[in-house]
């Protein structure tokens, strides 16, 4: 076993343990939860301790994209085109997981699966971009050519999430704020040390799924590639 298949064996044990951890904390550590009137929340609330790292994980995945793209076309490096291709899916599968809980909890919060409000509105728009990017990479044959183009969507691209992470700041949402000033004044935040702990353990739980899941990728990336090569220097 090569040493960088014993690394990602022990990141991927690493990171079951650590979302066991968080899942329990979740489920059996949290004390009852209570809005500001006093009343108990539903436990359904429990979803924004998955959705909110997840949708932050998923930020997190298209700055990886944003930056190996950037070194591509500064390097040509084609192992900086793997790392962007690979964070753009496995990212546009945590977006897509941002758009499912975040249903879910509205349907709790709002009684609707979907309000056409700012931060729902541009969460969608940032899935559809990086699944536009996906789309035109297997529409594009020449190699080449399809990491350059690649690399300038997935530069121009990520100008989706900031407009995503700020939208709540910059216009007037139904979507709870749970970090720093809007522009109407108000404020959010988590009060309580049970609950800020496990917001934080489960943000390390899924910034390790993501890192595993995106090393196994770019692994299997690589062993593809090498695997068609060695199909084409076949007679």
């Amino acid at each position: 076993m090569s040493t960088n298949s014993q690394k990602i064996n022990i990141l991927s044990i690493l990171t079951a343990i650590v979302m066991f951890i968080a899942a329990y904390m979740i489920f059996f550590y949290l004390p009852q939860m209570r809005d500001t009137s006093g009343q108990l929340l539903d436990s359904s609330f429990k979803i924004f301790y998955f959705h909110l790292p997840i949708a932050i994980t998923s930020y997190l995945a298209f700055f990886v994209v944003f930056v190996a793209s950037i070194l591509y076309l500064k390097k040509g490096t084609h192992n900086w085109d793997v790392l962007a291709r690979s964070a753009a899916e496995v990212g546009s599968i945590f977006a897509l997981l941002v758009l499912v809980t975040g249903s879910i909890w509205a349907k709790a919060t709002w009684g609707w699966y979907w309000v056409w409000e700012p931060r729902l509105t541009t969460s969608l728009a940032l899935f559809l971009v990086y699944l536009a990017y996906l789309m035109m990479r297997q529409a594009i044959e020449e190699p080449e050519k399809r990491a350059r183009l690649s690399a300038v969507f997935g530069i121009v691209g990520f100008a989706s999430v900031p407009l995503s992470f700020l939208s709540i700041r910059m216009w007037r949402s139904a979507h709870p704020l749970m970090f720093g000033p809007s522009a109407q004044g108000s404020s959010g935040g988590l009060e309580g040390t049970s609950l800020q702990f496990t917001l934080i353990v489960n943000f390390i739980a899924f910034f390790l799924l993501f890192a595993t899941i995106l090393a196994y990728k770019v692994k299997n990336e690589n062993l593809q590639e090498e695997i068609n090569a060695k199909k084409q220097a076949l007679p």
